[in-house]
């Protein structure tokens, strides 16, 4: 089962990669699955459809576009691939209710929980980072996610547990060890939600020397008896879509998985690894 479940599109502000193009490029890659989880980022973008928006705002995802072309997409190809609708939900504790009001309206296969920002602060701009030592921008990173899984319940996996590292400067910062206790109340909510994680292979597009989680979270999640898992490219291009997906597989093997996980209305599929 070839397959991968992180997928951004032109309906990302960060891609523009045509949907239409994604399905052809997995079909000649030989998927059988794919699912779409194009970026929503409360707080630091605004819908669509916000009257106060202007030609410089950055937009999330216009919500009937988008599942309108998946569906008509999963209707012509539907004999070649199967396509499955998500989206990734870049979720802060400020913006809990502005999430739950989007998953209550539109249907969906299947949502990526990401903490891409914590207080409207952005990582990839280092301004959640700036004046804090590694252990102070750590522990808030997995505090607010903490916060998050206990009181947010409508997702699938976890999106990249410790991205934070691709964002880290310092390198050899022991972030597992450090910050351990943490790490695994969050994986046992997890568990305990029957939620799982994301094994997302971007890891090697960006050069890190672990995967994404790494290595002992996900030894950590699996010795918790964590079973539910899928595997993503993280793509917004067409080189990196599917990349790495059937190598990685390798790595789970390793650990002790025997299968992972697609998603349909939400409830998860295993197949065999």
């Amino acid at each position: 089962m070839f397959c991968d479940y992180h997928v951004h599109s032109i309906f990302s502000d960060d891609s523009n990669y045509e949907m239409e193009k994604i399905i052809q490029d997995a079909i000649a890659l030989k998927m059988q699955e794919i699912c779409f989880t194009d970026h929503v980022d409360y707080g630091i973008k605004k819908d669509w459809d916000d009257p106060t928006c202007n030609e410089k705002t950055i937009l999330n995802v216009d919500y009937p576009r988008y599942f309108q072309e998946i569906e008509r997409l999963q209707e012509k190809y539907q004999d070649k691939i199967i396509i499955k609708k998500g989206l990734e939900f870049g979720i802060q504790s400020t913006t809990i209710q502005d999430f739950q009001k989007l998953y209550n309206r539109y249907p969906m296969d299947f949502v990526i929980l990401s903490v891409h920002q914590v207080n409207n602060q952005e990582f990839w701009t280092y301004e959640f980072q700036k004046g804090h030592s590694e252990y102070e921008y750590y522990q808030a990173y997995y505090q607010e996610m903490y916060d998050l899984v206990k009181n947010y319940h409508d997702y699938s996996v976890i999106g990249h547990m410790d991205m934070l590292k691709r964002y880290d400067d310092h390198d050899g910062y022991p972030a597992f060890e450090q910050h351990k206790d943490i790490i695994t109340k969050i994986l046992q909510t997890v568990i305990a939600d029957h939620k799982g994680i994301e094994l997302n292979t971007s890891s090697r597009r960006y050069g890190l020397d672990d995967l994404m989680p790494s290595t002992d979270i996900l030894k950590l999640y699996y010795d918790l008896g964590g079973r539910i898992l899928t595997i993503g490219s993280d793509s917004h291009k067409k080189e990196d879509l599917g990349a790495h997906i059937e190598a990685l597989k390798k790595e789970l093997k390793a650990i002790g998985f025997e299968s992972f996980c697609t998603f349909k209305k939400m409830k998860p599929i295993f197949h065999p690894l």
